[in-house]
This record gives structure tokens, C-alpha cells and sequence, in this order.
């Protein structure tokens, strides 16, 4: 069979020459801080997992607030133990505030790994699209139906003399002009007519 090559990148190489260093500078810190044991291969993996669960938030394409946030933290503890082994503390006599602050370090990544975990992420090819905004309708107003004008009904001259006639003895009676209803039943008319006679009276 014939074998494949294998290429190597060169970036992926230095990367990780860059890990396993930083790994084993973690471990000297926390077992120089008191964390003997499996404890202090546990600090290096805590950290490059935080980082990673990081970069992960920031290429999600979502929210990257939390993710540099919690990247800086992570980057942070790995070259602050990297610096620290260089030379620049006395690994036999760690002082007691780098004990506490490798001691409460499984907290601090416990949290951001939840939060970076079980945040949200709003994916854009998951996420649901928004609802496109609805233009409101307005009703539609109906058109009031033009009002057809009432039939005239013709009063017949001689009617409207003779109601003239009743009108104004009903004004010498009562001193009133005399009203539609008392007219129709004066006239003895239906009440359009009597309404007629009124209009051409006044």
C-alpha cells in the first residue's frame, strides 16, 4: 500500500510546544502553592479548557462579551505562571497571597465554564430569524350610504289655504303656532303631508 505523507503545520507544531509549556509551568505553580498530587495536573487542564471553551464562545459568532472576558481571565493565569517560574519567585517559599489565589482557582473557572457553557448563544443559523415587522391595517371605512332625499309630497294649494286658515285660529286661541301633530289631526291627513303643509306654512 502506498503510505500518504504526512504534513505537519508549522503553526500547529508551535502551538503545541506553546501548551506543553504552559502546562507544565501550571503544574510547578500549584505544586509549588501547596497542590501536590493529581491537584496540580488538574490546574493546567482547568485552565487551557477554559480557554478553549473561550475561543469557542468567541468564534460562536454570538455575544463575545463573555467569551474575552473569560478568555483574558484564563490568559491571565497561564502567563502569570509562566512569569512566576521564570525565575521571578522563589518556588520554595510562595507567598500566601498566590496560595489563595491558586486555591480558590477551581471556582473561578468552575464559574466560567457554566457561564460560558449553558449561556446563550444566539448562533445565526440557529437562532430564530425575528418576526418581520407587521405594517398595521388599518380598517377600511366603510362609506356612508348617501341618504336618497325623501319624496316631496305636493300639497294641493287649496289644502294649504285651508290650514293656513286652521293655523292661525289656533294662534288666536292659544297664542302658540300650532305644532305638526296638532295639525294632522286638525286636517285629518297622513303625517307626511301634514309635515308638508307645515314647511310651506312657516
Amino acid at each position: 500500500m502506498r503510505s500518504l505523507p504526512v504534513r505537519l503545520d508549522a503553526v500547529l507544531v508551535q502551538a503545541l510546544i506553546a501548551a506543553a509549556l504552559s502546562f507544565a509551568h501550571l503544574h510547578d505553580l500549584a505544586a509549588a502553592a501547596g497542590q501536590d498530587g493529581w491537584k496540580a495536573w488538574a490546574y493546567p487542564v482547568s485552565v487551557d479548557l477554559l480557554l478553549v471553551a473561550a475561543w469557542r464562545r468567541l468564534r460562536s459568532g454570538g455575544s463575545k462579551a463573555a467569551g474575552w472576558c473569560w478568555f483574558l481571565v484564563a490568559l491571565t493565569a497561564s502567563l502569570g505562571a509562566n512569569i512566576a517560574t521564570a525565575g521571578l519567585l522563589d518556588l520554595d517559599a510562595v507567598p500566601a497571597w498566590l496560595r489563595i489565589l491558586v486555591a480558590g482557582w477551581p471556582a473561578v473557572a468552575f464559574l466560567g465554564g457554566t457561564l460560558l457553557a449553558h449561556g446563550s448563544t444566539a448562533d445565526p443559523e440557529t437562532a430564530p430569524a425575528p418576526a418581520p415587522a407587521s405594517t398595521p391595517v388599518r380598517p377600511a371605512v366603510e362609506a356612508a350610504p348617501e341618504l336618497a332625499p325623501s319624496p316631496v309630497t305636493p300639497v294641493p294649494p287649496a289644502l294649504v289655504t285651508h290650514a293656513r286658515k286652521v293655523a292661525d285660529d289656533h294662534r288666536a286661541r292659544t297664542g302658540t303656532p300650532i305644532d305638526t301633530p296638532t295639525l294632522r289631526a286638525r286636517l285629518g291627513v297622513p303625517l307626511p303631508l301634514a309635515e308638508a303643509i307645515a314647511a310651506q306654512l312657516t
